[in-house]
């Protein structure tokens, strides 16, 4: 007899120390859920803005994403990935302008916040985020982006002034139509697809620039690259004027052109080219070059 009730409370301390166990962990679970939603929280500003706006949102870390609101107004959404910063915002008559407020203690992590924002289509943007995702779509205003690691994607913009500006994140534009467009990246791949206008410059250190389109009517284009290497992939209705030189890397020509009567450089095979594709009369005009980089002009071939 004593032995059984020894077995049963042996077993009923057993099953104390089991629920207890087991509720310290839902307890635990709870509170690590609990502190996770309060970790994220959720803001939304709304301005109402005239023509022409102006809009700044400068973000150290995290992404930032504009897209075209309906009429004059600017609505951000803004994700807060701890409470370690706060969002700064104020409207000065047609300027609104956002600021991540980092607190003591924040770090790439507990500073992030992640923006979607809606503007009116002409607003003039400027965006900057260390670490983030830039990106900038279907606008017809002034679009500048800054970052240093920062990805930049900026697509389907039409008649608008884009200024890109990055170390070492990756920049990619696309449908970019009558832009006047100026990119300046350190060491990150940069690549077009399908941009024209009146100027379309990059200007790389090391990173690859690659283009691909038909470099539009009457435009200039200026790819330079110290070190990286450049390719252009054109169609074959494209028209424009090319000379292409790097001093110390390979230069190759894919496509027959039409020399130049008078060149103003040397021609060197291996090291430059310079001639004209297409018709002359309504050509644009391509310089490519490079330190050390390759070089290389090709058609793009039919799939």
């Amino acid at each position: 007899m004593y032995g059984c009730a020894q077995r049963r409370d042996s077993g009923n301390l057993m099953n104390w120390r089991t629920m207890k166990s087991l509720g310290i962990g839902a307890l635990i679970v709870t509170t690590a859920m609990a502190g996770t939603l309060v970790a994220e929280n959720h803001k939304e500003y709304r301005f109402n803005v005239g023509p022409k706006a102006g809009l700044s949102v400068n973000n150290p870390y995290g992404s930032i994403s504009v897209k075209p609101s309906t009429g004059n107004t600017v609505l951000i959404n803004a994700i807060l990935h701890s409470d370690k910063v706060e969002v700064d915002n104020n409207q000065a008559g047609n300027r609104v302008e956002v600021q991540s407020h980092l607190l003591p203690g924040a770090d790439p992590e507990t500073g992030r916040v992640d923006y979607e924002i809606f503007a009116p289509a002409d607003a003039s943007i400027t965006l900057h985020s260390s670490t983030g995702t830039l990106r900038a779509e279907k606008l017809h205003g002034d679009v500048t982006l800054e970052g240093a690691g920062a990805t930049v994607d900026v697509h389907d913009i039409s008649n608008a002034h884009v200024h890109v500006k990055t170390l070492n994140g990756a920049v990619t534009l696309s449908n970019v139509q009558e832009g006047h467009v100026e990119v300046d990246s350190l060491s990150g791949v940069v690549t077009l697809d399908h941009v024209t206008g009146p100027l379309v410059q990059v200007i790389s250190t090391s990173g690859a620039i690659n283009y691909a389109g038909d470099f539009g009517d009457g435009g200039e284009y200026r790819l330079t690259s110290h070190s990286g290497d450049i390719e252009a992939i054109v169609p074959d209705n494209t028209s424009a004027d090319v000379s292409a030189s790097s001093v110390k890397g390979e230069v190759r020509d894919d496509i027959p052109l039409q020399p130049k009567t008078h060149s103003w450089f040397d021609v060197q095979a291996g090291r430059t080219f310079m001639g004209t594709m297409g018709r002359a009369a309504v050509s644009s005009t391509v310089v490519l070059r490079s330190f050390s980089g390759k070089i290389h002009l090709r058609k793009r071939t039919a799939k």
